[in-house]
């Protein structure tokens, strides 16, 4: 058969070199696309973790940094415009869109593209955002109670305290009129225990030492709070601001 090599003659095998066939460009594309291919088949040079690692630990974080790799690749393709040779984009534009303008007939749609959040939860859509909100309700009641918790701390504290300064208040001006009128005063001694039971027993009013005050002012001139006993009513009225500790 004719062109064959053992034939001897001088034609060449036009199945041999089918670039032959194929037009420069192609064969070109072709070329660079095997070797862009080759060079994304490199393997990646692995990163250095640090030593003590368990390689359930290496692995999760091999895991995360190429999700965040990913992640900003994609947000890289999405900060850039879309090509002029993009298939939908070419469609636009036969059909009258103008780059930069808003969708819709009378230019009234959505100016730019729609906009994508990353998700790696494998999560429904809106669960995440179902969480979140009972957390803030939740965060909510606890500030909510603790606020009412230190409300009531702070107003028992107050009751405490108003309660101790009346029966301090009480035991002054007792033995102020004790002295106004000239009685002894005799205090025997006891233990701290009995004090503290006696304390714990007799139960002093606002009521009491209101009495025992009217009674000094009454009948001795006398104002606790300001610690003088006056000459005449007219001067405790015009003189004293009034007959509680908060006028004072």
């Amino acid at each position: 058969m004719a062109g064959r090599d053992g034939d001897g003659g001088d034609g060449d095998d036009y199945m041999g070199d089918l670039s032959l066939f194929l037009p420069a460009e192609l064969d070109t594309d072709k070329t660079n696309k095997f070797g862009s291919k080759a060079k994304q088949n490199q393997p990646e040079p692995k990163p250095k973790w640090p030593k003590g690692l368990s390689w359930q630990e290496q692995r999760r974080l091999e895991r995360e940094r190429k999700q965040r790799e990913e992640d900003e690749r994609t947000r890289a393709s999405l900060e850039s415009e879309i090509p002029a040779s993009n298939v939908g984009f070419r469609m636009l534009k036969m059909m009258g869109y103008t780059p930069g303008s808003a969708l819709g007939k009378d230019g009234g749609g959505r100016a730019e593209p729609v906009g994508l959040q990353i998700r790696r939860s494998r999560a429904g859509i809106g669960v995440e955002e179902d969480a979140v909100r009972k957390e803030r309700a939740a965060e909510e009641r606890k500030r909510k109670r603790e606020e009412e918790m230190v409300a009531e701390f702070g107003s028992r504290q107050k009751t405490h305290w108003r309660s101790r300064r009346i029966v301090g208040d009480y035991r002054k001006a007792e033995a102020a009129l004790a002295q106004l009128e000239k009685r002894e005063v005799v205090e025997t001694p006891k233990d701290d225990d009995e004090e503290d039971e006696e304390e714990e027993e007799e139960v002093i009013t606002e009521e009491n030492l209101h009495d025992i005050l009217t009674k000094l002012r009454d009948e001795h001139r006398y104002c606790l709070y300001c610690g003088y006993q006056y000459e005449s009513a007219e001067e405790l009225a015009t003189n004293c601001p009034g007959p509680s500790d908060e006028d004072h």
